[in-house]
């Protein structure tokens, strides 16, 4: 496309494209956004290196023409959006990006490829904290998924509530918390359990959480005690994990350890941590159904062209008609709109002429102006924000039955 508009003449035309979804996965009450932050640093960081250029050139992706404005490439536009961890419903226009036809029509895989996975996995997140309550959850997650994708998996569930990652690049780039526990593998290691668990004590003190299923589950829980009193936590990882807890716990009362705690793993969902609300349980660890999306690995966001400049200069809508994949032309802004201090409704305008209602809030905020990133902020407002942002929408939203969206989209 960049090719062809360069040899057009319209490649420098004002450009505006969406990021939005048609629909929220089916059932879900609604979306979040997440993957902000890292497309401000993607674009702001975004060129063609010499190695680069010369593959595209060799293998004749682009000819001379296109590979000199490659090149020289860096994004002088604007890009407005939905601030990070805030939620969406079917038509939000969850980022804005304005430039030219050929600046921004470069960043359309950048952006769905960042917004698409980590709104899917704020998506699933969001509803596994709510399903746990005030029980913390560690995210765990990596081994089930890309290495890249399970850095950014780990910063959008701490944006939705998750307590730690077991990703310690996640750590070390975003600042998420780092926890973690033993495999079963340590123990097997060892001539015998006691032997297992005395290494790790020793190691960490009785600030740890040892795992107590690799054998039987009793007797590990009785020698856990036996050599850790004050133990911080044991981990199930098998079997009915609510019965499993219950007889867990009774034992470690009786034992004296009331302050050691339980916590589970092994393929949860949000439907088993729910499940287990009536469990003696103090924490979970999530893994695959996390970095999967839980059921929707993709928010199924589209990334389209709804307005360009025209011959005359004006800057005209632009929409498509295909059956079942329309599109609303004009550069659009968005509120929510309030029935006292709960939100009632999506409000999309493509009017240029727009006002907000009496207490509407305006849901865009600027991310990048003139290609210089002015919308950074630190994960934890982000996270404060998704909080907030959930606390708004009617009560039906934080139901993990199948549904229709929170909110109704108005068009207007």
């Amino acid at each position: 496309m960049l090719q062809a508009a360069l040899r057009s003449g319209t490649a420098a035309r004002r450009s505006v494209f969406e990021v939005f979804a048609r629909r929220l996965p089916q059932g879900r009450r609604y979306g979040v956004v997440a993957g902000t932050g890292r497309f401000i640093e993607a674009v702001a960081d975004f060129r063609f290196d010499p190695a680069e250029l010369a593959f595209l050139a060799a293998t004749g992706v682009v000819d001379d023409t296109t590979a000199g404005y490659l090149e020289g490439y860096r994004f002088t536009g604007d890009v407005w959006g939905y601030a990070e961890g805030d939620c969406y419903f079917p038509e939000s226009p969850i980022l804005r990006v304005e430039g030219t036809f050929a600046e921004a029509v470069i960043l359309e895989t950048l952006a769905l490829s960042i917004f698409n996975h980590d709104c899917a996995i704020a998506a699933a997140a969001s509803r596994m904290v709510h399903a746990a309550g005030d029980r913390p959850l560690i995210e765990m997650g990596s081994r089930r998924t890309h290495e890249d994708a399970a850095v950014a998996a780990a910063r959008a569930a701490y944006l939705c509530g998750f307590a730690t990652t077991s990703n310690l690049e996640a750590g070390r780039t975003f600042g998420v918390p780092t926890a973690g526990t033993a495999a079963h593998a340590f123990t097997l290691l060892h001539d015998d359990e006691r032997t297992a668990f005395a290494a790790q004590l020793a190691a960490f003190g009785q600030d740890t959480t040892l795992l107590v299923d690799t054998y039987d589950v009793t007797a590990a829980v009785a020698l856990a005690i036996e050599l850790a009193p004050d133990l911080r936590a044991v981990r199930i990882d098998s079997g009915d994990l609510r019965l499993v807890a219950e007889d867990v716990r009774k034992q470690l009362d009786a034992l004296g350890a009331p302050g050691t705690r339980i916590v589970v793993t092994g393929d949860l969902d949000e439907y088993a941590i729910a499940a287990l609300a009536v469990a003696p349980v103090d924490g979970y660890g999530v893994g695959t159904s996390l970095v999967t999306g839980s059921g929707a690995p993709t928010a199924s966001l589209v990334y389209k062209l709804v307005a360009r400049e025209d011959a005359s200069g004006v800057l005209a809508p632009v929409a498509k008609a295909s059956p079942g994949k329309p599109s609303r032309g004009g550069r659009k802004h968005a509120y929510r709109r309030f029935t006292g201090e709960v939100a009632s409704a999506e409000v999309v305008s493509a009017a240029e002429e727009h006002s907000a209602g009496a207490g509407d809030r305006p849901l865009q905020v600027p991310l990048i102006r003139a290609g210089e990133p002015v919308g950074r902020e630190p994960l934890t407002a982000a996270r404060d924000r998704h909080l907030r942002s959930l606390n708004e929408l009617p009560a039906a939203a934080r139901h993990l039955s199948k549904g229709d969206p929170a909110l109704p989209t108005v068009l207007s």
